[in-house]
């Protein structure tokens, strides 16, 4: 686990390593770059996870189970909120559905945290947890960076979670029209680093009348850019950090499908 700068969290835990690249919002995916330096630094978690194509690292499609790591946020006793899997997919077809449940067995043991879990496979992230406990510290979201990957908000849509969010980022197209009804809270951000591809005001004024139109929480991220530190993160002349409210039941009174 490590502290971050990621704006809407506190720190990073990563008891997976690795992916496959499935759509365009993974082109430029910093966690590829990661890798790439890790694995030069010799870390042997990293190793053979990226490939070199053309000028730039990217996911062989290997994945590293961490199972040392499951027992990292225990030893962390000052409530902070977590993005599990900053380097991975916790519901990537090669992470088999025991290593998922140990995972939400780690989260359960530790409910001074809150645990924020992103994934674009939110099909299989709906079909795994339908037998896991439903945890008030475990927020559960998909990624969505253009049109075409609306249809992963209704798969979230069918996972049952304290709080279902979208993190629209890299934004890469306009999502009007996107249906946030169930959705607690969407993050919008622009690409950043090498080769980033611009993002429109448009597309962000979209999410947000989005967001107003059934009481979501809003939170704008980054406008992005090879210099991302330049462009900032104000949105119509401020920032925007709003953050969800769970809507769960306390943990001991939720019962397990298992």
């Amino acid at each position: 686990m490590a502290d971050t700068s990621i704006e809407w969290t506190d720190a990073t835990w990563n008891p997976v390593a690795g992916c496959t690249v499935i759509s365009p919002g993974c082109t430029n995916c910093y966690a590829m770059r990661m890798a790439a330096r890790l694995d030069a630094m010799g870390v042997k978690k990293y190793r053979g996870l990226t490939r070199k194509s053309g000028k730039r690292a990217v996911w062989t499609g290997k994945v590293r189970l961490d199972r040392e790591a499951l027992g990292i946020p225990a030893r962390w006793k000052k409530p902070r909120r977590i993005f599990v899997n900053s380097m991975s997919d916790l519901f990537h077809e090669a992470v088999p559905r025991e290593f998922v449940a140990a995972v939400w067995d780690s989260m359960r043991a530790t409910p001074q945290h809150t645990f924020q879990i992103l994934t674009k496979r939110p099909d299989r992230m709906a079909e795994i947890t339908a037998s896991l406990y439903v945890l008030p510290n475990v927020w559960l979201g998909t990624s969505v960076e253009n049109s075409d990957y609306l249809g992963r908000i209704d798969d979230l849509r069918r996972v049952n979670a304290c709080v279902r969010f979208i993190s629209f980022e890299p934004l890469l197209g306009s999502v009007a029209g996107a249906n946030l009804t169930g959705i607690h809270w969407a993050i919008v951000g622009g690409e950043s680093g090498p080769r980033s591809r611009p993002m429109s005001e448009e597309w962000v004024g979209e999410i947000e009348a989005a967001c107003r139109k059934v009481k979501t929480a809003f939170f704008f991220k980054q406008w992005g850019g090879v210099r991302k530190k330049s462009t900032g993160r104000h949105y119509r002349g401020r920032t925007f950090d709003e953050m969800p409210r769970s809507v769960a039941l306390p943990v001991e009174t939720v019962t397990s499908a298992v």
